[in-house]
């Protein structure tokens, strides 16, 4: 029969958690929290599906909370820096939404709107990601978006942030690497079934979080509970010193071989 509640941590993994013993920067907290602009104001994003995100219910991983013996110290460490959250400034004209998403999104400052790196993966988070930072930077269109790669995490919020009209009537561009649309189709599609069983296992997004939940992705926080979308390219990148302008910004763009 299935259990109803988590196992306490067993004997085995009271002792290698015991034993493990990471070396930490004390300035990592630090250089997670630089730059910080502000916050969405409940942290509550809702979905399709109701709730898509909701970081306060990672609370337990606040900075010098104790590390439970049910989690390596490693991975709590790295969930406690997730989950420092908000709108940050990473360089002048630069700011990026972090830990609403498993994956980051960037915004860069054009000429005359909003360039934007990575969408992360629903409709719900990208658009809400897009409202903190049009509150908190000054309301501005988006005139691109840049596909990094062909995982759903950095693509699957565009339609959060943009539409089919606007890329049609060429208010908008979107940038990806060559095949995108090929390995898309591949991964999301034709192995969807497959891949999204995968993801049930390697990202846990139907646990309840906490110390013998959900903790964290190591990657990101976690997986958002919502739609994703996709517009496809209007422009391939197809080697490496690739240049474009891309409203008023110039861009050298590197392609990562398959």
């Amino acid at each position: 029969m299935p259990r109803s509640t988590p196992n306490d941590a067993t004997v085995h993994t009271q002792a290698v958690t015991a034993q493990a013993v990471p070396r930490f920067d004390p300035a990592d907290f630090e250089r997670a929290e630089r730059g910080l602009i502000a916050q969405h104001p409940t942290g509550i994003i809702e979905g399709d599906f109701g709730q898509a995100w909701n970081i306060n219910k990672y609370d337990f991983l606040q900075r010098g909370s104790p590390n439970p013996d049910t989690v390596h110290p490693s991975l709590w460490r790295q969930a406690q820096l997730n989950n420092i959250h908000g709108l940050f400034e990473v360089a002048p004209g630069v700011w990026q939404a972090r830990s609403y998403d498993i994956s980051n999104i960037t915004f860069l400052a054009g000429e005359t709107g909003w360039v934007i790196i990575d969408p992360l993966t629903s409709t719900a988070t990208a658009k809400a990601c897009l409202a903190l930072a049009n509150e908190h930077l000054g309301e501005r269109p988006v005139t691109a978006v840049i596909y990094t790669h062909s995982h759903l995490d950095h693509f699957g919020g565009v339609l959060g942030v943009t539409t089919q009209a606007d890329v049609d009537a060429g208010r908008c561009r979107i940038i990806a690497p060559v095949h995108f649309m090929r390995e898309a189709v591949a991964e999301n599609l034709l192995a969807g079934h497959a891949m999204n069983r995968r993801a049930l296992y390697q990202f846990g997004p139907l646990l309840p979080a906490g110390p013998k939940g959900h903790v964290d992705c190591g990657l990101g926080t976690g997986t958002p509970l919502s739609l994703p979308g996709l517009i496809a390219p209007t422009e391939d990148i197809t080697f490496t010193g690739e240049e474009l302008t891309v409203d008023g910004i110039r861009i050298i763009f590197q392609l990562t071989p398959e």
